[in-house]
């Protein structure tokens, strides 16, 4: 499988959201080439500002797995990990993050502007890569706040 075919099973999980007229972000984390757990943003539905996609599919997957660490594990998310959630992923150890869209707003590189050097999030032996179906990604972002306005 490739990470655009992962990054499409993110988008169904945002979709989800964008459906349950939640901010339209999914993930899902992915261990020796099979999905294990799924999430999408539930911020409105829980009354819970920590209900993101990124925070709902590392609980999943930690319970899946019995375990508080994923290095083994890729996350593929269709927006990039604000700073709340890049904390929690450098906690969980995950191996390989991989996002969609950027988030020059609300993005981990918010508090982090030289994100690459001193001021890099993740875990330190986390890969990351970003732009993966960037442009399906945005475009369901902006599709849903031009809704909403």
């Amino acid at each position: 499988m490739t990470d655009e075919y992962y990054m499409q099973q993110a988008l169904k999980e945002a979709r989800l959201a964008y459906e349950e007229e939640e901010v339209p972000i999914g993930a899902v984390v992915v261990m020796n080439n099979r999905i294990i757990a799924r999430g999408h943003n539930q911020t409105e539905r829980l009354n819970d500002c920590t209900a993101h996609a990124e925070i709902i599919a590392l609980t999943s997957a930690f319970n899946n797995l019995g375990s508080k660490y994923l290095p083994e594990a890729t996350i593929y998310v269709t927006v990039e990990p604000c700073l709340m959630c890049a904390g929690a992923l450098y906690w969980s150890k995950i191996g390989r993050v991989v996002f969609g869209a950027e988030d020059d707003k609300n993005g981990y590189r918010r508090g982090s502007p030289d994100a690459t050097v001193d001021g890099w999030p993740f875990h330190p032996k986390t890969d990351l890569t970003g732009g993966i179906l960037r442009d399906e990604c945005a475009t369901l972002m902006q599709e849903f706040f031009r809704a909403r306005r």
